[in-house]
């Protein structure tokens, strides 16, 4: 777990730093607001992409060549940006690090369950959420800021971050490597009883983390450009991974418990509510409203990292312990396809309209979900 834990932290350091910065130098080099935010919706159409071979890499190469790879694919393209603010430019490099990102999630959640048994997985699930949200507190919120006002390179040089995950990368895969059922090739093994049809019960956790992800993917993404208060957009992105990180790690163990039941619909109107308090502090594109802000963004915070444990949890209980890279890779693709989604929506919807009425429109497609947050998961009782 240590060495997992710091290849997590290392590697979305690199990739929590270029989030919102990548946009902004679009932006900078003449791409409007959809332009900025077809540059994350590359980025993670490529990681979906990746995330469902992972398992197959993985059975194939081994954990060794698989995470090494990531982690060069991660890490490397973020010196070119240096180079070019093109967007042509920006959205090749973008589709590189989404292949890495690929890597890097579905490994770590995997690696989870194969270190820790179940009835302490949703505590090491908080902790390794924890090393996610981690680094996006501190750099997901500060990194615009220092490209604004110290320059692009010196957030680019933190991109690089993920190749100095490659050592702890090599210790972990020492352990995983021996472990022969941890590597599943979905194509090849079922994930559970029943064919193909045993994805069905992975759907509702995916499409439920969808929903809150395409909140945050937008709220990161445009934040720095919906709002035309920067301090009040900086206290913002605080708020919002910093609720994030706190709840992705506590409410692991309320998972062990209680559940995930009584958790998961709170977190979902949550997220419609915060969203909804975001549009109208950005109705004007003049006067930001700095309450509404901070309170919508503390609101989708706590529901965009408690509803990452909780679907992860139910993920992973939804198909036993032999198939928990097949439960890693699904999952991760409905995280990386919400995050993806809400900077497309958003960019699309904000260039056409506005960003206030863009909002709207993804805190409703987020509160579509709530008949999945109150559907009972099999699997997912507390432990005793």
């Amino acid at each position: 777990m240590p060495a997992l834990l710091l290849l997590t932290a290392t590697g979305f350091s690199g990739f929590a730093a270029l989030l919102p910065t990548v946009p902004l130098r679009a932006v900078h080099g003449g791409a409007d607001a959809a332009g900025a935010g077809s540059v994350n919706a590359v980025l993670m159409l490529c990681t979906v992409l990746a995330q469902t071979l992972v398992p197959t890499a993985i059975r194939r190469l081994g954990w060794r060549t698989t995470l090494v790879c990531g982690m060069v694919l991660l890490g490397v393209p973020a010196l070119p940006h240096l180079l070019t603010a093109d967007l042509g430019a920006l959205l090749g490099l973008a589709a590189v690090r989404g292949l890495g990102f690929g890597v890097l999630t579905v490994c770590g959640a995997t690696a989870v369950a194969e270190l820790v048994e179940p009835a302490r997985r949703g505590k090491a699930v908080g902790a390794y959420g924890l090393a996610i949200a981690g680094p996006q507190f501190i750099l997901i919120s500060t990194a615009p800021w220092v490209a604004e006002n110290l320059g692009f390179g010196f957030v680019f040089a933190i991109g690089a971050l993920p190749l100095l995950s490659i050592p702890p990368a090599l210790r972990l895969a020492r352990r995983l490597d021996g472990h022969p059922a941890e590597a599943e090739d979905p194509p090849h093994r079922e994930p559970v009883a029943g064919g193909h049809a045993g994805y069905l019960p992975l759907l509702p956790p995916m499409l439920l983390l969808l929903g809150v992800t395409t909140a945050g993917g937008a709220l990161i993404t445009f934040a720095p450009q919906m709002s035309s208060d920067p301090t009040a957009t900086l206290a913002g992105l605080l708020l919002l991974t910093g609720t994030a990180a706190v709840s992705r790690w506590r409410f692991g163990s309320l998972a062990d418990r209680y559940g995930t039941r009584p958790f998961r619909w709170p977190l979902v109107l949550g997220t419609a509510l915060g969203l909804a308090l975001t549009a109208w502090a950005v109705a004007s594109p003049e006067a930001t409203g700095v309450v509404p802000l901070l309170a919508g963004a503390a609101l989708v915070g706590v529901s965009y990292g408690g509803l990452q444990n909780l679907t992860l949890v139910d993920a992973f209980a939804a198909v036993g312990p032999r198939s928990s890279g097949v439960a890693s890779a699904v999952w991760n693709i409905g995280f990386d396809a919400g995050m993806g989604l809400g900077a497309l929506l958003v960019g699309h919807l904000a260039t056409g309209t506005s960003f206030s009425l863009a909002l709207l429109a993804t805190a409703a497609l987020s509160l579509a979900t709530l008949p999945l947050a109150l559907a009972r998961r099999r699997g997912t009782a507390p432990a005793v």
